[in-house]
């Protein structure tokens, strides 16, 4: 995620980080060239306008240009106009009598359905509410299955109607929902390809309707300045509680995110991270200004490990590692697959402190996700008794995994030299002071 404005902002600020005194001319030409670098990424001028301004006042100061490392200090208020660019964080609550009534906007194509299924894990998993999903995209062709089989995959209650008049299934939706006593309603409304009055009429219709406790509006992070300009005509038309950026996990330049909280004054929620039903961050602007200056974000990274490990076999690891004792091919198996959730070698990178800039100078081949797979089906080769004390693999049976597994011998002798390495690691870990903090 923001790897292109990760690079040009790294760049620009790098002619800072190195000197030990700095002068009002050096700090000028680093913002200029910030100033290329988020033109570059898509950010809106107005917000790219005020977080200069913002950073040169606080930074030409005679107590950063004389401190002890200056270039820190400039970097450090980078971070902080960032911060106060993206807006503090705010929670989603539903607060609402239930049924309460979230309303889904936005154009389509922009993962609003999706998204109306994510929210619903979120609200059951973070604050045990009952959901219900009701589709009221009636024009987009298999709109209403796609919602249906999303709300069976996340465990929600799915609203059913035959009626093609939006009108109606939103009414019969609230009557639904009362009658089932669910603690909020999720309205999944019709998007179009752009914005026309038609669309905004009807979504105007319904709010008027249903009266939401929030209206959110998804949109596609990687549009840029069209996300911005999008938010702020549903915003004058219906008056947006929130924002959700979806496909955050691809190449986005960053614009969107930088661009939207400021020109809109609505916050921005949640982030959409991913395909799968549990891909919804809320939005944590310290974490996102950490990623885009390469600084990481350890809170995510936390908690896409927590999310990633199954409490059954986290506890035996757990219990294993206080005990002493070594770890089998059955753990480290366990350990490829919660990487693979947590989107594999790279998607870690970019949350651990300082590694970023890091990522694009390591071998691409250590980084593919095809290394993982390739790496299990390794192990899925071995019988049990061999997975359980690889020390019995000799050559012979090392011959017959690879051809199992369909790799060759040297990938199979890599594999057996990371589960050592990874004993000698966890004896290492458990004898210093990290080990007497998890015995504690």
């Amino acid at each position: 995620m923001f790897d292109f404005i990760q690079e040009k902002l790294g760049k620009a600020l790098s002619s800072l980080t190195g000197k030990g005194l700095l002068t009002e001319a050096d700090v000028d030409a680093a913002l200029r060239e910030l100033r290329v670098s988020l033109l570059e990424a898509d950010v809106a001028l107005p917000a790219i306008k005020h977080l200069l301004g913002t950073v040169r006042e606080r930074a030409v100061g005679e107590a950063v240009l004389r401190g002890v490392n200056p270039g820190q200090q400039v970097v450090k208020i980078v971070y902080d106009a960032l911060m106060e660019l993206l807006g503090g964080a705010v929670p989603f609550e539903v607060k609402a009598a239930p049924p309460a009534v979230v309303l889904m906007c936005g154009l389509q194509g922009g993962g609003k359905t999706t998204t109306s299924a994510k929210l619903a894990k979120w609200l059951q998993d973070t604050q045990k509410k009952s959901v219900m999903l009701a589709s009221l995209d009636v024009y987009r062709p298999a709109a209403i299955e796609q919602l249906a089989m999303l709300a069976g995959q996340v465990d929600a209650i799915n609203f059913e109607s035959d009626s093609n008049d939006v009108a109606i299934r939103a009414k019969a939706a609230l009557a639904a929902a009362k009658k089932a006593s669910v603690d909020v309603l999720i309205l999944d409304t019709a998007g179009r390809l752009t914005i026309d009055d038609e669309m905004m009429a009807e979504l105007v219709a319904v709010r008027d309707l249903a009266k939401p406790a929030a209206t959110l509006l998804v949109a596609d992070g990687q549009t840029g300045q069209v996300a911005v300009e999008v938010a702020k005509t549903f915003h004058e038309a219906v008056g947006l509680s929130g924002l959700v950026l979806t496909r955050m996990d691809g190449d986005a330049r960053g614009g969107a995110a930088l661009s939207m909280r400021y020109i809109t004054g609505v916050p921005i929620v949640f982030l959409g991270t991913g395909e799968k039903v549990a891909a919804l961050e809320p939005f944590r602007p310290e974490g996102l200004a950490g990623r885009i200056l390469g600084q990481g974000d350890v809170v995510a990274l936390v908690g896409k490990m927590q999310a990633a490990a199954d409490s059954e076999d986290g506890a035996k690891l757990e219990q294993k590692l206080l005990s002493g004792k070594s770890l089998d091919m059955n753990d480290l198996r366990k350990q490829f697959n919660m990487m693979k959730k947590m989107g594999g070698m790279a998607g870690m990178l970019d949350l651990l402190p300082g590694m970023g800039a890091l990522r694009g100078k390591l071998d691409a081949s250590k980084m593919d996700p095809k290394v993982m797979v390739h790496q299990v089906a390794i192990i899925d080769s071995m019988t049990k008794a061999e997975r359980k004390n690889p020390a019995v693999l000799n050559a012979r049976r090392r011959i017959r995994i690879a051809k199992g597994a369909g790799v060759d011998v040297a990938a199979v002798n890599k594999l057996v030299k990371m589960h050592e390495q990874m004993n000698k690691m966890t004896k290492l870990m458990r004898s210093g002071a990290l080990g007497k903090m998890m015995r504690k």
